[in-house]
């Protein structure tokens, strides 16, 4: 089993729909420039009230991805 070192960064996703949707859409846009991503986690997770209803999702995430060797 080899050993591997990962990095972590922070980003924030944001949708109209849902929190899922936000989280989706961080990860699918940092998926164009990261490569072997493997885990993440909510940090944080906020939204926008228009009207007495949920208007904008905006949710932060840390994603783990692996160093290439």
């Amino acid at each position: 089993m080899s050993e591997h070192v990962y990095k972590n960064i922070e980003i924030t996703g944001s949708s109209t729909l849902s929190s899922d949707d936000a989280v989706v859409n961080a990860i699918a846009r940092a998926a164009k420039t990261i490569h072997h991503m493997d885990w993440f986690e909510i940090v944080g997770m906020r939204g926008q009230i228009d009207q007495g209803r949920i208007a904008h999702w905006q949710v932060t995430v840390k994603i783990g991805f692996r160093l290439e060797d």
